[in-house]
């Protein structure tokens, strides 16, 4: 039993979601959120990741459904990661170290179909990056002309103290508003006409994504010091998160293909022949023998036919199948067929009546009647235990 499910609600998925379902749903939320993208919703971001931290780690995630968030911090399991460090470890960025040595890393979503990681493409990547400016080499402008700024004394950071009540003062720590940040500043008349004193000028760059055979939703592909460049940094990389778009026919389950096929209660009595085309436009024939019955819901496999292993795309997972079977219609056949249907079907079982039974008559069941009473049933389950049943129709 679950004690709370905040950070479940967070995450938008269910408290018995397994790991791989919190993990993808972080990552669709932390590059929505992610305060590059909005700005305004750092606080959101915050809590996503927060969220993640706790759920990701199945110590911390058992502390947490038996005793919410208070566990957590009374455990001292709480803001032991950064919301931003928890990202870069989540893509492959490093932590706080790193990012004083590197620029940050850029990270892409790009949506690709069960097609494209089944065949494997060649998408081609547009973005907008800083480089180093190449008329002044990134000095921003004359060379000896950079001074130390003057209102941070070099800092880059503004600190202001004020005062919110008797005996009590608050330091608020800013960015520099004269120098942006670098400490430095440069005269207009000195500056770089190509970057105006920034260091860098904006470029477009185009990356070719090399999406192979096998490759899974939610994997990576960087591109290493292709990210933003500044002066003194090493660049950054540019991250690409394969996002797989929904399939009309197939489901992916690791390696295997996963998709249901109708077939009518003839067929799945007397076998049936049906055509499948593939991911890369074959046509497989699926086929079942005579007197080979098919039950409603059986599943079978066809070996070799899934998606392609990652690395080693001449093997293949398997082509899983899920049989729907179709029950004709009311009065489908004329009643007086009915005995020589049931001749050839295997025996019915007989009930002998007694004088203790009751005969009782069959009818459909009225929806809204139903409907009605799994709402009030959810409701009182709880105090007293479902009260009432189904009603079905009268004419």
């Amino acid at each position: 039993m679950v004690h709370e499910t905040a950070y479940y609600d967070l995450l938008g998925v269910r408290p018995n979601a397994s790991a791989e379902e919190i993990k993808k749903s972080y990552r669709k939320l932390a590059l929505k959120y992610h305060p590059d993208k909005n700005p305004n919703e750092g606080e959101k971001f915050k809590l996503i990741s927060q969220a993640y931290e706790v759920l990701s780690d199945p110590g911390k995630r058992d502390l947490y459904d038996q005793g919410g968030e208070q566990a957590i911090k009374e455990g001292g399991m709480s803001g032991g990661t950064s919301p931003m460090d928890m990202f870069n470890m989540f893509f492959g960025g490093g932590g706080r170290m790193q990012r004083e040595r590197r620029g940050k890393n850029v990270v892409h979503q790009l949506g690709v179909t069960l097609e494209e990681m089944y065949n494997g493409s060649t998408r081609k990547l547009g973005l907008q990056k800083n480089v180093i400016c190449e008329k002044c080499d990134g000095y921003g402008g004359k060379k000896g002309a950079m001074e130390k700024c003057s209102n941070c004394k070099g800092k880059g950071v503004q600190i202001k103290v004020q005062q919110i009540g008797p005996g009590m003062i608050q330091q608020i720590q800013s960015m520099c508003a004269d120098c942006q940040g670098q400490g430095e500043k440069i005269n207009s008349k000195d500056r770089c006409k190509n970057c105006n004193g920034h260091k860098v000028e904006r470029k477009k760059k185009i990356l070719e994504v090399n999406v192979d055979k096998g490759m899974k939703d939610g994997q990576k592909i960087t591109f290493s010091g292709e990210g933003d460049q500044e002066p003194g940094l090493e660049p950054g990389d540019v991250i690409t998160v394969l996002d797989q778009k929904e399939h009309p026919v197939f489901q992916r389950q690791e390696d295997n293909l996963i998709m249901k096929m109708n077939i009518k209660l003839v067929e799945a009595l007397c076998g049936f022949r049906k055509t499948v085309q593939t991911l890369d436009n074959r046509i497989l024939i699926i086929s079942s023998q005579p007197g080979e019955v098919i039950k409603h819901d059986d599943i079978k496999c066809v070996q070799n036919e899934g998606m392609p292993l990652y690395r080693d795309p001449f093997e293949r997972g398997q082509l899983i199948i899920q049989f729907h079977v179709e029950f004709p219609e009311k009065d489908w056949l004329p009643e007086h067929l009915m005995f020589q249907l049931e001749r050839l079907l295997p025996p019915r079982e007989d009930v002998m009546m007694t004088d203790d039974m009751e005969e009782v008559v069959l009818c459909e069941v009225d929806e809204r009647t139903k409907e009605k009473n799994y709402s009030r049933e959810a409701y009182e389950e709880d105090e007293e235990g479902p009260r009432g049943g189904v009603q079905c129709q009268t004419q």
